[in-house]
């Protein structure tokens, strides 16, 4: 390793010192864009069915927030909701059925 005279080492220390720096702002920039993103993909996509794009119409039924597509008449569950239709006894489960049938 060469000898590094004093202003060598602090020029060097300078430069990493600025280099970190500017790396954390890129990625706070980085950080920034990817949020904004996810806010503009949310915001296009929210309540729009997965499948055809349309409105979701939201219902309540037995605790349970079931989306239903004003279009192609889609289905879709959000997370652990999907849990809570397998425990509806058989005659709920008929009953969600019939509210959701065309």
């Amino acid at each position: 390793m060469p000898d590094l005279t004093p202003s060598e080492k602090e020029e060097e220390f300078f430069a990493r010192q600025e280099f970190e720096r500017k790396k954390k702002l890129e990625e706070d920039k980085q950080r920034k864009l990817a949020e904004e993103e996810k806010a503009r993909a949310r915001e296009l996509h929210h309540m729009k069915c997965p499948k055809c794009g349309m409105d979701l119409i939201e219902i309540d039924y037995r605790e349970i927030k079931v989306d239903k597509c004003s279009a192609c008449s889609g289905v879709w569950l959000d997370a652990g909701e999907l849990d809570h239709v397998t425990q509806l006894e058989k005659s709920g489960l008929d009953r969600l059925f019939r509210v959701f049938s065309r």
